[in-house]
């Protein structure tokens, strides 16, 4: 009779690490993604330009940055735009001279 308490033991153990790591890993796929839009950013001499799709069912509001390289250049921001769910959006802002860095910045709509 003791095997067969260790046997059962043994089960329940396993059982149990089973269904603990189960529910991790569901949990960890449940787990809440980004819900922004999709953007590509090019810079070309003075110009930047970004593409942006969103392919979420909510509104995204996307606006592009610019950093200018020169000291004395202002830096540029564009004006937000709402991308909705399916759409496309292009937005393009420049420096008078070179461009340090461009990126896109995102506020969902709620």
């Amino acid at each position: 009779m003791p095997t067969t308490r260790r046997v059962a033991a043994a089960l329940l153990l396993v059982a149990t690490v089973g269904l603990v790591i189960a529910a991790s890993s569901s949990a960890a796929q449940e787990r809440p993604r980004k819900r922004q839009a999709a953007c590509s950013t090019s810079v070309r001499g003075s110009h930047a330009t970004a593409s942006c799709f969103n392919p979420n069912p909510r509104v995204d509001r996307v606006q592009l940055h610019v950093e200018c390289a020169r000291w004395w250049d202002p830096d540029m921001d564009a004006r937000p735009v709402e991308v909705g769910p399916a759409q496309r959006v292009d937005l393009a802002e420049r420096c008078w001279k070179e461009i340090r860095k461009a990126w896109v910045s995102h506020h969902a709509e709620r």
